[in-house]
């Protein structure tokens, strides 16, 4: 739609600026086309445009020259455009639809056109990502690392996943959940008894990831395991095991902690943090981006002169 609005914005400044003859009313205004008891000037066609779009297209310039001006088109512009490129051609592919068509229907010239404007598209979004970062507050900062950032863990674990399938019923689905959670007690009842956690795992778990090295998950960070996984896993002592089925996604567990190393200071991750915290607010708020881009704006000192398009660019901001 945007790229639509942008075409038509072009070709009324071709009609305005293009070359050829330019007819003139006595009153110096230049006609763009006549009928038969009507002239419509340059003046009446920009009028009726800006009426409807104008600030759009006026924005869109505003915030690719800020982008082009803050980012550069460096490889990993172009490969988020690729990389965009490449996933609607397959969803047109698998859905039987014409790829080619649909850009020259919405006004592309080529596959190259559109990846200028997917370029474009990262840029922004790194300018307002960046704007957010640089305006986190050290105590956002310090929070997240304070709540969020722990050294990473080691653990061994059996995984009981419920034996079901998409046709089961309801009442199935509940029977082979509670068979699996019967598994994993009896796994930690073998514990107790003595049995070895290495021998279980090679006689219980269905987790084949881990299953040849002895249920060993080395390494991992909060973020990287699903939370019940980790919420168990750190709420362990180095040598215990779980002594109730760890419930989550993927089945139950069983966990025995092996090692967690030193939190790492915050000097050492404070990109990561604020990269985090970056993310957890674009993901949180729906109208960030909009709100960002106009302080953004603001910064670079926007002066709307047209009190029409102002007075639309200030309701629509509201």
């Amino acid at each position: 739609m945007k790229k639509k609005v942008l075409i038509a914005s072009l070709c009324a400044m071709l009609l305005v600026t293009g070359c050829g003859q330019k007819a003139k009313l006595k009153d110096g205004k230049e006609v763009v086309a006549e009928i038969e008891g009507k002239t419509i000037t340059a003046e009446d066609l920009y009028d009726e445009l800006r009426s409807q779009g104008g600030t759009t297209v006026l924005i869109n310039m505003i915030d690719e020259f800020i982008a082009n001006k803050e980012i550069d088109t460096d490889e990993s512009a172009k490969e988020y455009a690729q990389n965009q490129l490449d996933t609607l051609k397959a969803q047109y592919e698998q859905s039987g639809q014409d790829f080619e068509a649909a850009l020259t229907s919405a006004g592309y010239k080529s596959e190259n056109d559109f990846k200028e404007l997917l370029i474009l598209d990262y840029k922004k979004n790194k300018v307002v990502e960046n704007y957010i970062s640089d305006n986190l507050t050290d105590e956002e900062i310090q929070e997240y690392y304070d709540n969020e950032v722990f050294g990473e863990m080691t653990v061994k674990h059996i995984l009981i996943e419920p034996e079901t399938t998409d046709d089961m019923t309801t009442e199935e689905q509940e029977a082979a959940e509670e068979e699996a959670k019967k598994k994993a007690e009896e796994v930690i009842q073998k514990l107790n008894d003595g049995a070895k956690f290495d021998d279980l795992v090679e006689e219980y778990s269905d987790d084949e990831g881990s299953k040849d090295n002895k249920g060993l998950i080395e390494n991992f960070t909060k973020d990287g395991v699903v939370s019940d996984f980790w919420d168990a896993s750190i709420a362990l002592k180095d040598g215990e095991y779980s002594k109730e089925p760890v419930k989550s996604e993927y089945g139950y567990h069983v966990i025995y902690r092996v090692s967690q190393k030193e939190k790492p200071k915050l000097k050492e991750v404070k990109d990561d943090v604020k990269e985090k915290l970056v993310e957890q607010k674009l993901n949180s708020d729906a109208d960030i981006s909009t709100k960002t881009w106009k302080e953004i704006r603001k910064n670079y000192k926007l002066d709307i002169k047209d009190d029409d398009i102002k007075k639309a660019y200030n309701e629509s901001n509201d």
